[in-house]
């Protein structure tokens, strides 16, 4: 813990309002304990959020003099405080916002999410959450160093350099490498499973809903939500409720499963595939390879999913330059 002086007024104030901060994101994480509970997510999940709270606010100074001094690390050496709870407190200190609660309430602030970056205002820090699917300063780290920035539309070559610099100033390489990993860790047939689980119970209507912020005029609690786990692995699976999933008629075919755990955290999205050899099957981004190898080596190959049909998908910058739209050929 580092110690913080607090001999003079200035820095005694100073602590003051970083104790309160402490209590802030302490009621914060009980708040999504008591969503989860809503929601009918584990008993394990709602122990783990609630210690996690509990450890916060019984700090004896504030949590982000310990994340400026020790970073991501010292958040989890503390006790409780895995590495999923660490980024939502890491990413709250930085731009105000735990899009995980934001996800739980139905409410999208996808425009603030990285308007403390340069050159990145509400409309662009929308499209990026958009167009690459993070919600944290890590996970856009992630798919900086991936090259991927260059499928946000508006952003040329000197914004994303920019962007790059001040990610590289502001975020570990360890945080954006633990995203990139758990992303690559997870096996296609287990998401599969999550993705065929929750669009099975939407389609029964045995899930809870909540209120999406965005395209919902009437505040109606129409989008299912799922909260299962495999093993000691713990995932939230929705529809999609972005812009472009709405543009595109695919509110009820692209689904978001996200980790949420004291081990790691992730976030893939499942689509149903329009083109190849592929065509009419449950597909998880990003990892297309992968999904041909799964379904090469299951009975059921050639007999594509009848009750999801192609829906269009997101283009890459490959298919961009051939004149098509998808995400493989």
């Amino acid at each position: 813990m580092v110690a913080i002086n607090s001999s003079d007024p200035i820095h005694a104030a100073e602590d003051i309002d970083g104790l309160h901060e402490n209590h802030e994101i302490a009621d914060l994480l009980r708040e999504i304990a008591v969503l989860l509970e809503e929601q009918h997510a584990s008993e394990f999940r709602l122990r783990a959020y609630r210690a996690a709270a509990d450890t916060i606010a019984g700090l004896p100074s504030p949590i982000r003099a310990l994340l400026d001094h020790d970073g991501i690390t010292g958040l989890v050496s503390l006790p409780t405080i895995g590495h999923s709870t660490a980024a939502l407190v890491e990413t709250y200190l930085r731009i105000g916002h735990m899009p995980l609660l934001d996800r739980l309430r139905g409410v999208a602030n996808a425009e603030a999410y990285f308007t403390t970056l340069p050159g990145i205002g509400p409309e662009l820090s929308h499209r990026i959450y958009d167009t690459l699917h993070v919600e944290t300063l890590p996970e856009l780290f992630a798919a900086a160093k991936q090259g991927r920035l260059k499928e946000v539309s508006g952003l040329g070559r000197k914004r994303i350099q920019a962007i790059m610099e001040s990610l590289q100033s502001r975020t570990s390489s360890d945080a954006a490498a633990n995203y990139a990993d758990s992303d690559k860790s997870i096996p296609i047939a287990e998401l599969l499973s999550i993705d065929r689980e929750y669009r099975q119970k939407a389609e029964d209507d045995s899930l809870p809903k909540v209120a999406p912020k965005n395209f919902n005029p009437g505040k109606v609690a129409w989008l299912s939500i799922l909260h299962t786990h495999r093993d000691n692995r713990n995932y939230t699976a929705l529809y999609s409720n972005t812009e472009q999933a709405h543009q595109r008629h695919t509110t009820r075919d692209w689904v978001i499963i996200y980790r949420d755990d004291t081990d790691s955290h992730g976030r893939w999205t499942v689509i149903t595939s329009q083109f190849g050899e592929l065509q009419g099957r449950r597909i998880v981004r990003g990892r297309e390879d992968e999904c041909k190898e799964y379904y090469r080596n299951t009975s059921d190959f050639h007999q594509p999913d009848a009750d999801h049909p192609p829906h269009a998908e997101l283009p890459t910058k490959w298919e961009e330059d051939e004149g098509r739209r998808g995400i493989h050929g």
